[in-house]
């Protein structure tokens, strides 16, 4: 299995990849794309499960739902697996650095600290669903009313909005169709301080939210049985045609339009749409080794390049007498001042706008740099200015 999620099969001395698949399991799989020696298929069926897999801790929608992969495997296996891609990954790069293996997250149930949910159907033309991209399905979604990696009170949060939305008939947007009024529900709930953000997202359908009476759904929403604290609803009114969950209004129903994170000691106000790491648990040990790596020195300069909202600049703003956050979106840099205001961290600056032109314009050279770039990876010239 290669990294993230690629399968490799062996057939008459060939290499085929097929995605979403496990080591040992034995599969069926239709050849979808040849050429130049490289060979990619479609997954069929799972006709056996690998050695390595068990029931053990299954979410009853695993399998169905698009979600998870490699769930069915125990947590230490998951690990053993990453880390071998891990290595495989630099060892294509580098060969002199010693691999001090993995480290896993504290909790591996109920870790997300953000969900964004879909509203569609369960099939063609039936039901009302709201969850997850049903798996190698673009239309089809699985309502995940006991998803496993989330905290229960997400899944009491989905079903409420399900069943209120089913019970106005409030249809779905429909992405080939473009008509429709309910889109999406995002849920953020926080680890350390328990607290609650509900959005849901609508088309702008005059008519259909006069029926849908949202303040309704409000109310059925503070009367849930909930063990964090619920701290704001809101109203989103999308009408993008993409499947993308975008603000071309805002509106608050309840309360804030934001809670606030604990991590290693330091306060991060959050709002629905915010960049923080979605395991706030599995954030501390990351970014607690990354301070490891740096030790005790002070830095005059640190600069953290894709630095979205300031959380790693401000972790290591007492290692430095000033640090530099260089994030391309405008909102996420506002945040990061707004956190930085929240720690009376002084000595952080963080500017919006592009890594490489920004490295360009910078005046004073970095003692060190702290990388976090989006999946793409960082921009090869930007890496070049960087290695400069």
């Amino acid at each position: 299995m290669e990294f993230p999620n690629r399968g490799i099969v062996m057939i008459d001395g060939e290499r085929a990849i097929v995605k979403n698949t496990l080591p040992g399991q034995e599969v069926t799989f239709a050849v979808n794309k040849k050429r130049g020696g490289r060979c990619e298929g479609r997954l069929l069926e799972v006709v056996k499960e690998s050695p390595l897999e068990t029931e053990e801790n299954r979410c009853p929608h695993f399998g169905i739902c698009g979600g998870c992969v490699c769930q069915s495997i125990p947590y230490e296996e998951q690990l053993k697996i990453k880390a071998q891609q891990i290595k495989t990954l630099l060892d294509s790069v580098c060969q002199d650095y010693v691999f001090e293996g993995i480290k896993g997250s504290p909790i591996h149930e109920g870790y997300r600290n953000k969900m964004e949910f879909s509203f569609g159907d369960q099939f063609k033309d039936g039901p009302l669903a709201l969850g997850m991209h049903k798996k190698n399905s673009f239309h089809d979604i699985v309502t995940v009313d006991n998803c496993k990696i989330v905290d229960r009170d997400y899944n009491i949060i989905l079903r409420c909005v399900l069943d209120y939305c089913a019970k106005k008939e409030l249809p779905f947007y429909h992405k080939l169709r473009h008509e429709g009024y309910v889109r999406h529900l995002l849920v953020r709930r926080t680890t350390k301080t328990k607290e609650l953000l509900v959005a849901l997202v609508t088309t702008s359908d005059a008519e259909m939210e006069k029926k849908a009476d949202l303040m309704s759904l409000v109310e059925e929403i503070k009367a849930l049985d909930l063990s964090a604290q619920l701290c704001g609803v809101i109203h989103i009114i999308n009408d993008v045609l993409a499947d993308v969950v975008q603000i071309n209004e805002k509106r608050i129903l309840y309360r804030n339009e934001y809670v606030s994170e604990d991590l290693l000691g330091l306060k991060f106000k959050i709002s629905v749409f915010s960049f923080f790491q979605t395991n706030s648990l599995g954030a501390e040990v990351l970014y607690s080794k990354a301070r490891d790596y740096i030790g005790e020195t002070k830095y005059n300069l640190i600069l953290e390049l894709y630095s979205g909202t300031g959380t790693i600049a401000e972790i290591l703003a007492p290692f430095a007498k000033k640090v530099v956050g260089v994030e391309i979106i405008e909102e996420a840099v506002e945040a990061a001042k707004v956190n930085a205001s929240l720690n009376n961290l002084d000595n952080c600056e963080f500017i919006a706008g592009d890594v490489l032109k920004v490295i360009d314009e910078l005046q004073d050279k970095p003692d060190l740099i702290v990388l976090d770039p989006p999946r793409d990876g960082i921009n090869p010239k930007a890496l070049q200015k960087i290695i400069d």
